[in-house]
C-alpha cells in the first residue's frame, strides 16, 4: 500500500489516497464480472502474437483477437488450448473481435484477462476522463492539469476541505496532564483487587498464537555416518556322491475317443457355455484388433506430461544426411569442416577405402579417379555445390580463420595444398544466377602445392592455421603479427615430424617479381584451368619454414598410443652450428592404440583431450604426473573425439561400431551419460557447430562415405526454473484455498452446534 500511495499524484489528499488504496485492494481481490483472468502459455502467446513485454507491454497492453482464430485454436488443440475453459463465453460473445489485456502487475491474479462484453471493451479502449483517479494514475500531474480547460473565477464555497487541511497540519496537540498524590500515601502498602476488564477501554490485550516463520525451520541437510559389518557364519555340509545313471521317459498324449468327442460336442452344457461367452469373446477379439493390449498407458502418460518436472529428450535427432553415388562411391570420409561464415554449408574430404598394398596394386586406376573435397549445402542434399580437386587423397584440411576463401589441406603423399574459392562464394551462398551449365558442379583446381621432396614422408594426419595474432621465426621464436592475418600453417604426420609453413612469398622472389613488372609490359598469362594466381609463387617450390624432428635417437620414434610434449623452439649445436629440435620434455604411454585425436578444450585452454585405442584421457597442461581423467577400456575401439562447443564438461566419443558416447563429466565419470547409434559402420569424424543460441548441430561421418548432421538437444534450465516457480505458486494458492474452506466448514459446524 505504501508503494501504491507513492505513485498517486500529490493533488490528492491522503484521505483520498487511503480510500483509493483500500478500494484497489478490494478490487484486486475479486475481478469484475465482465472480464476473465487467464494464463497463456508461451506457445499460445507465440501463436496469437501476444508475447509478454514484446508484443504487449505495460504502456500498450491491448491485443485484439479474432473470434474465429480462438474458435479454430479450440477446435485444433481441444483441451490443450488455453481458451478451452471459457469456450462458451467466447462463443456467446456478440462481436467478431475480442479484447485481450496484458495484466503486467497481476492485478487480477494472472498475466492476462479477457474482456467478455462489448461495453467493457469500449470502456478499456476509450477510458472516460471523468473516472479521475484511474486516469490520473497513468498520467503525470502536469498532464492532468494540461487537459483541463481554464475555468472562470467562482466564489469560494466551503466543502469541508479546510477541515482536512487543519487536521493534516502539524500542531502541538499533545495533552498535558498533572499527576498528583497525597503525601501520606507515599510508601503505603498496595492492595490489589478484582475488576471487570470489559468495563474500561483497553482493559485487556488478547495474545493469540501464530506461526512464526523464523522458528519453523525445515531441515534440508543432515550429516550422518553409517558403518556396515558383514555377518560371518561358518557352516559345513557333506553330500553323498552317487554314480550317474542314464534314464529315459516315453509318453503319448491322452485323447478322447471318437464317441466321447461326438458326445461332448453335442452336449447341451457345451452349447450353453458357448452361447453365454460368445458375445464377450467376440468383443475381446475386436478390442485386440483395434488397440494394443500390451501398451503401457502409465509410461506413455509420464512421457507425454508437459508440466513441471518433465525431463527433456537427451537424444540426438538426425535431421539430414548427404551422400553422392558418383564422387563418394566406395570411399570414406577422412575429415569434415563447417564453413565459418556461410550457414548451412559443410565440406568433406573423401578418400579411397584401400589398404597400402591395394593402393600400390591399383595405382593406375587411382590416377583416373581424382581425389576431391565436396561442399554440401542444406538446401540441396542430393548434389554437391562445389568440388575441390586434390593431387592425392586429403586426410585433413582447414579454412583460413582470417579469410575463409583460402583452404589448406594435407595429402596422403605428404604434400600441402592451397585453394582459393573466392570466385565461387556466390555458388555456395545460392545467389548465383543459372546458366547453361547449371546442372554441372564446378570443379576448383588447387592454386599451389608443395614439392614431394620437401614435404612429409607419411600421410599428413592433421593441419592447423596459426592464429593471426602471432607468427614464428625460423628459429621457432613466436613474434607479434601486426597485420592480424593468418599466414602460417603447422602440419604433423606419422614420420615423427612437425612442420611450419609460411604462405607469403620470400623477400628475394618478391623483389625480383617487382623488377620484372617494371621492365616487361604486362601480358595475359595462359590459364586453361582458371586457377587464381593467389599462390603461384609457392607452386612446387614451397618449403617448410621449420622442421621439428621428434626422433630422440636412431632407435626411438613415438609409437602408437604415446603422447609427446615438446617445445618447437630450435636449438643450435655449438660444434657444427646446425639447428636441431629440442628433446621432448615429457612422454606418456597411456593409450593402447594409435592416437587419433589431440584437441584443446574451447573453454579451458590448458585442458586437452586425447583419444586412442579403446580409451580416452583428459590432461591438464602443467601437470606432468599423468592424465587427470582416464576412461576405462571400452568394448569397441574409439575412432574420434571432440569437445562440446556449448557445455564445458561434455564431450563426444565416436566408436568403430557406429555408436557415439556422450560424456557429461559433471554427471558421472565412470561411464557415458548416453550412448546412441548413428550408423552401422565406423564413425570417422565428428564436428559440432553452433548456428545460434537455440540451435546446435553435430556433423558425423562414417566409413561408407555418408555425412549426417543431427540437432543437439537444448538444456532449458531457466525455462524449467520458471515452470517450477509457477508450479509452486499454484500449489501455494491451492493449499491456501483448502485451508480457507476447511476453516469455513469448521466455523459452520460450530455455528450449527451452538444453535442446537
Amino acid at each position: 500500500l505504501v508503494s501504491i500511495q507513492e505513485k498517486l499524484p500529490s493533488l490528492f489528499t491522503k484521505r483520498l489516497q487511503r480510500e483509493y488504496c483500500c478500494a484497489l485492494v478490494l478490487y484486486t481481490w475479486r475481478h469484475p464480472n465482465d472480464i476473465l483472468p487467464l494464463t497463456l502459455t508461451s506457445a499460445t502467446q507465440e501463436l496469437f502474437g501476444c508475447r509478454c513485454d514484446e508484443d504487449v507491454t505495460g504502456d500498450n497492453p491491448y491485443k485484439i483477437l479474432r473470434k474465429e482464430d480462438i474458435v479454430q485454436d479450440m477446435r485444433m488443440r481441444a483441451a490443450v488450448s488455453d481458451f478451452s475453459p471459457m469456450k462458451q463465453l467466447v462463443l456467446d460473445y456478440p462481436e467478431d473481435e475480442l479484447l485481450l489485456v496484458y495484466d503486467r502487475d497481476f492485478i487480477y491474479g494472472s498475466s492476462f484477462y479477457l474482456v467478455l462484453t462489448a461495453d467493457a471493451k469500449e470502456r478499456h479502449l476509450k477510458p472516460v476522463v471523468a473516472l479521475g483517479v484511474e486516469v490520473a494514475l497513468e498520467r503525470e500531474p502536469s498532464e492532468v492539469f494540461a487537459t483541463q480547460k481554464t475555468s472562470e473565477p467562482q466564489p469560494w464555497i466551503s466543502l469541508g476541505s479546510e477541515q482536512e487541511i487543519e487536521e493534516e497540519s502539524v500542531t502541538d496537540s499533545r495533552p498535558r496532564y498533572r499527576i498528583s498524590r497525597v503525601r501520606r500515601e507515599f510508601g503505603a502498602p498496595i492492595f490489589f483487587s478484582d475488576r471487570n476488564a470489559m468495563e474500561t477501554k483497553d482493559g485487556f490485550i488478547e495474545c493469540t498464537p501464530y506461526q512464526d516463520k523464523n522458528f519453523s525451520l525445515k531441515q534440508m541437510e543432515r550429516h550422518t555416518g553409517v558403518q556396515t559389518i558383514p555377518n560371518l557364519k561358518s557352516s559345513s555340509t557333506q553330500t553323498q556322491w552317487t554314480y550317474p545313471r542314464s534314464m529315459c521317459t516315453q509318453y503319448e498324449p491322452r485323447e478322447f475317443s471318437e464317441e466321447k468327442k461326438e458326445n461332448c460336442l453335442q452336449s447341451e452344457k457345451l452349447k450353453n457355455f458357448v452361447n453365454s461367452v460368445a458375445s464377450r469373446f467376440e468383443m475381446a477379439i475386436q478390442q485386440n484388433e483395434i488397440m494394443d493390449v500390451f501398451f503401457d498407458d502409465w509410461k506413455a502418460l509420464s512421457e507425454e506430461d508437459s508440466g513441471y518436472g518433465r525431463k527433456a529428450d537427451p537424444h540426438l535427432k538426425e535431421y539430414q544426411s548427404f551422400t553422392d553415388l558418383h564422387f563418394s562411391k566406395e570411399k570414406t570420409i577422412s575429415n569434415i569442416n563447417w564453413h565459418p561464415t556461410i550457414n548451412g554449408v559443410i565440406a568433406v574430404a573423401v578418400t579411397e577405402r584401400l589398404s597400402f598394398e591395394d593402393r600400390i596394386n591399383g595405382s593406375t586406376k587411382l590416377l583416373l579417379n581424382p581425389s576431391l573435397i565436396l561442399f554440401w549445402s542444406f538446401s540441396d542434399p542430393i548434389n554437391p555445390q562445389l568440388l575441390l580437386e586434390c593431387p592425392d587423397d586429403v586426410f585433413s584440411f582447414e579454412f583460413c580463420p582470417s579469410d575463409p576463401n583460402i583452404i589448406v589441406g594435407g595429402c596422403m603423399n605428404g604434400q600441402v595444398v592451397l585453394w582459393d574459392i573466392s570466385t565461387h562464394v556466390e555458388q555456395l551462398q545460392g545467389t548465383r544466377t543459372s546458366d547453361k551449365r547449371e546442372n554441372e558442379t564446378p570443379v576448383v583446381r588447387y592454386c599451389a602445392v608443395s614439392g614431394i621432396e620437401n614435404g612429409h614422408k607419411a600421410p599428413i594426419t592433421d593441419i592447423q592455421w596459426l592464429p593471426g595474432t602471432f607468427e614464428v621465426s625460423r628459429m621457432g621464436v613466436p613474434m607479434e603479427n601486426k597485420n592480424g592475418i593468418c599466414v602460417q600453417i603447422v602440419t604433423c604426420a606419422p614420420d615423427c615430424c612437425v612442420m611450419f609453413w609460411d604462405i607469403r612469398a620470400p623477400r628475394v622472389l618478391q623483389t625480383m617479381a617487382d623488377q620484372r613488372k617494371q621492365k616487361v609490359e604486362e601480358k595475359p598469362l595462359e590459364n586453361p584451368h582458371g586457377v587464381p594466381n593467389t599462390f603461384k609463387h609457392l607452386d612446387l617450390t614451397w618449403k617448410p619454414l621449420i622442421r621439428l624432428q621428434l626422433v630422440l635417437s636412431t632407435t626411438f620414434c613415438p609409437q602408437d598410443g604415446e603422447l609427446v610434449y615438446t617445445d618447437w623452439k630450435l636449438e643450435k649445436d655449438n660444434d657444427s652450428g646446425r639447428l636441431f629440435s629440442a628433446k621432448p620434455s615429457h612422454r606418456f604411454i597411456i593409450h593402447d592404440g594409435q592416437v587419433n585425436t589431440v584437441r584443446r578444450s574451447p573453454f579451458f585452454k590448458d585442458i586437452i583431450l586425447t583419444v586412442g585405442g579403446w580409451t580416452f584421457a583428459i590432461w591438464k597442461e602443467g601437470v606432468t604426473n599423468g592424465p587427470i581423467i582416464q576412461s576405462s577400456c571400452s568394448q569397441k575401439k574409439c575412432t574420434v573425439g571432440y569437445w562440446s562447443q556449448s557445455r564445458p564438461a561434455v564431450l563426444f566419443i565416436g566408436k568403430e561400431d557406429g555408436n557415439i558416447d556422450v560424456w557429461d563429466l559433471l554427471e558421472k565419470t565412470h561411464e557415458p551419460s548416453q550412448t546412441q547409434n548413428i550408423t552401422a559402420t565406423q564413425i570417422t569424424c565428428i564436428k559440432p557447430w553452433i548456428v545460434s543460441s537455440k540451435q546446435h548441430l553435430l556433423a558425423v561421418s562414417d566409413h561408407l562415405g555418408t555425412l549426417m548432421y543431427s540437432i543437439l538437444p537444448s538444456v532449458k534450465y531457466f525455462e524449467k526454473e520458471v515452470d517450477r516457480l509457477v508450479y509452486f505458486e499454484k500449489r501455494r494458492e491451492m493449499r491456501a484455498k483448502e485451508k480457507k474452506d476447511y476453516e469455513a466448514e469448521e466455523l459452520r459446524k460450530k455455528t450449527v452446534r451452538y444453535s442446537i
